[in-house]
This record gives structure tokens, C-alpha cells and sequence, in this order.
């Protein structure tokens, strides 16, 4: 599997996997047999959605075993209209999962991230970045549901992007809690490189693209939330 981490950057652990390249599940990289993680496992599920997308994307993950940790690496680029839909669900009690999305959006992509706590002290933290091409338009979404009689959950969505010339993009961060949180959160940031950066990374001898590909590499991993 050597080759799928050196071509996407994919940080890897010891861990149960569930692999989709382009959209596709792929059953030859992952040790379980879709997104439903119904057992408890000694190792955390490493769920992982890599490659190119268009059209209608769908991601289903339902956590239904108690004191599973789960971890979510998503980075997906679209050259063609696209929509990517993530539904999170979590019913284990004490287990919780932790997400980084990477988006590459070149032509038109809408996102939504739905994460539904149905367990009391249950965990989804999922934050997401968004590189925007130029005259790209994105629409990026995430909702957190904490439902009634679920006490002690730990939420939290995050939006960053980083733009270039005349892209638009739009956040649509969304709460809905019926239950008492220890923590619920939700954020979005504009990235821009400063004066003293490129400065600093022109004096250290790079030309104007590779302080362009220095700043893009930077924010691709400055995943601050975790």
C-alpha cells in the first residue's frame, strides 16, 4: 500500500482501514468491508477518501460500537462540477472522530458535512481546508447535530481557504444542540500569505513560485485544530 501514502501525503498509523480512491471503495487496501464500524476494534479505524471527483460523492460513517476512535483523512481535487456529501453519525459512547478534509476545487464544488451525535459523550471533530483555483466557485457546508438526552459531547466543524484570483467561496457553518455540550464549536478563516512571509521566504533564496508552492504546502498541513 506503500504507493498510495507517497502519492497523496497520507500520514499512516497501525490501524483498521477503509480505503475509497476516486470516489470508489477500494477492497484491496481496506482490512473492513465498508464504512459501518459496528465492532469494537483494538486498533482505531483509519478511514481514508482520496483521489479525483465529479458529479454526486457520497461518504457514509456510522460509529456504533462504544470507546472506538476513529480518524478521517479526506483530500479530493475536482476538475469538473462536483458535489461531496459526508455523513457522520456516532452512537458509540466514548468514542469519537477526528477528520481532515482537503479540497481542491478548480472548477464548481459544493461540500456538505453532517455530524449527528446520538450517544452522549461522543466526539466528531472535522476540519476542513479548501484550496480555491482561480474563477472557482465553492460552496462548503457543515452542520452538527447533538440530539436530545445525548449529554458531554465534544463538537466541533472548522472551515479554512486559501483563494486565488476571483474565487468565490461560501461558508455555511450550522449548530443544532439539544443536549448540554462540553464543548461545541464552529469557525471559518481566510488564508493569506503576509508581507513578512514572502519576505522572509524570498531572503532565504526561493524565486516567486516556490514561495507559492512553500505557502500552498504550508497550509495544506497547518491542520491547527488538532
Amino acid at each position: 500500500m506503500s504507493y498510495m501514502w507517497d502519492e497523496f501525503n497520507i500520514k499512516t498509523f497501525a490501524a483498521e482501514t477503509i480505503v475509497y480512491r476516486d470516489g470508489l471503495y477500494c477492497a484491496d487496501l481496506s482490512t473492513l468491508p465498508d464504512g459501518t464500524i459496528d465492532s469494537h476494534y483494538d486498533l482505531p479505524v483509519h478511514i481514508i477518501y482520496i483521489g479525483e471527483i465529479a458529479g454526486k460523492c457520497r461518504l457514509n460513517i456510522d460509529i456504533s460500537v462504544a470507546n472506538q476512535p476513529v480518524f478521517l483523512d479526506v483530500r479530493v481535487k475536482n476538475k469538473k462540477p462536483a458535489f461531496l456529501n459526508i455523513f457522520i453519525k456516532n452512537t458509540g459512547k466514548n468514542s469519537e472522530l477526528r477528520g481532515h478534509v482537503l479540497l481542491e476545487n478548480e472548477s464548481k464544488l459544493t461540500f456538505d458535512c453532517i455530524a449527528t451525535h446520538e450517544q452522549e459523550n461522543t466526539g466528531i471533530l472535522v476540519q476542513t481546508n479548501i484550496i480555491a483555483g482561480e474563477k472557482s466557485i465553492s460552496k462548503i457546508s457543515g452542520s452538527a447535530l447533538i440530539k436530545k438526552q445525548c449529554p458531554g459531547c465534544v463538537s466541533d466543524i472548522a472551515f479554512s481557504a486559501m483563494t486565488a484570483a476571483g474565487a468565490r467561496v461560501e461558508f455555511v457553518p450550522a449548530q443544532y444542540i439539544s443536549s448540554v455540550p462540553t464543548s461545541a464549536g464552529h469557525s471559518a478563516a481566510l488564508y493569506r500569505p503576509t508581507a513578512p512571509q514572502i519576505q522572509f521566504l524570498r531572503e532565504g533564496g526561493l524565486d516567486a513560485a516556490e514561495v507559492t508552492n512553500a505557502m500552498r504546502d504550508a497550509f495544506e498541513n497547518n491542520f491547527t485544530l488538532f
